[in-house]
């Protein structure tokens, strides 16, 4: 669905994309990352059309984003990080407008209002002003529009913003629910979200790629996730106090503690191992041992590595 060939992009010499290359297949949801300053909205306005590239061959449904731009609009609905709406229209007359600049037919103008607004979840504020809408419907709104030309494609940059905890899980369940029929690029900073909505992580960093895969192989590049541990000691502070004398653990907490039994949970600096140091401390001490186990990393842990200075 989105193909990207060394893409660059330069403002006055600034390189701000610097030869990214990444795909995204139909029917996935894919989580596209990075801090702030990444490359990320410059690669997604350019992906949308907003922008043109310095350099690179970007290919979306199969169409040349530069030399069949109009084909490759249709194939798209893009909500930015601040949608654009006018806030002194009504719901249902906003999205007829909207409908008719992206080219939708007159007779079905109406027929793909009225869908989108059931997909989104606007019909009870369908006669409502915009500028009257809570931040959430507002949000709605906004995908409403990206889908109101039925698009192949959606490209959704922070679609959360802003929004409270119960409004964030009800966008994050319909986007959910949007990638059973279409596919999805969604940039965000609330990495627990792309962890339950999408199927692969694209990562950038200073305008390049540092890693596009499975949520599950990206876990596996972490060197620091958590150690389980499950010991036998006389003193549990001590030997808290002693795991966190080792150079590369950052934290060291207590689960479980019963019958002289302990269970911790010890964490590495990021970039750091602590598995053969925690084993030597144990022979060491000669602690009985029933649990010795490395968690897995978070999508967090596997951002940080990848994008820290």
């Amino acid at each position: 669905m989105i193909s990207v060939k060394d893409l660059h992009k330069s403002y006055s010499g600034y390189q701000a994309v610097r030869g990214i290359s990444f795909h995204v297949d139909q029917g996935e949801i894919v989580g596209f990352l990075g801090p702030n300053g990444a490359g990320k909205s410059t690669t997604m306005r350019i992906l949308t059309g907003y922008l043109p590239p310095t350099s690179g061959d970007i290919r979306i449904a199969g169409h040349d984003l530069l030399n069949e731009s109009i084909e490759v609009r249709k194939k798209i609905g893009y909500m930015p990080e601040n949608v654009p709406l006018y806030p002194d229209m009504r719901v249902q007359e906003f999205l007829a407008y909207r409908a008719g600049l992206k080219r939708v037919g007159g007779r079905e103008i109406k027929k793909r209002v009225s869908e989108v607004m059931f997909k989104c979840g606007l019909h009870d504020v369908s006669r409502k002003l915009i500028g009257n809408l809570s931040r959430g419907y507002r949000q709605r709104v906004g995908l409403a529009d990206a889908l109101v030309n039925d698009p192949q494609l959606l490209i959704l940059d922070e679609p959360t913003a802003g929004l409270d905890p119960n409004q964030i899980r009800s966008v994050r369940d319909l986007i959910k629910e949007l990638g059973r029929e279409h596919t999805i690029l969604l940039s965000t900073h609330i990495l627990p979200e792309v962890e339950m909505v999408c199927n692969r992580a694209v990562i950038i960093n200073r305008g390049k790629i540092e890693a596009s895969d499975t949520l599950e192989n990206l876990s596996r590049l972490v060197k620091s996730a958590s150690l389980f541990i499950d010991v036998r000691v006389p003193d549990s502070a001590e030997a808290v106090k002693k795991i966190k004398e080792i150079e590369h653990v950052s934290a060291v907490s207590i689960s479980r503690q019963e019958d002289g039994w302990v269970a911790l949970e010890c964490v590495a600096k990021p970039g750091s191992g602590i598995r053969e140091q925690i084993d030597s401390l144990i022979k060491k001490e000669n602690w009985p041992l029933r649990e010795f186990r490395l968690g897995k990393a978070s999508l967090e842990d596997v951002f940080v590595e990848l994008t820290q200075d």
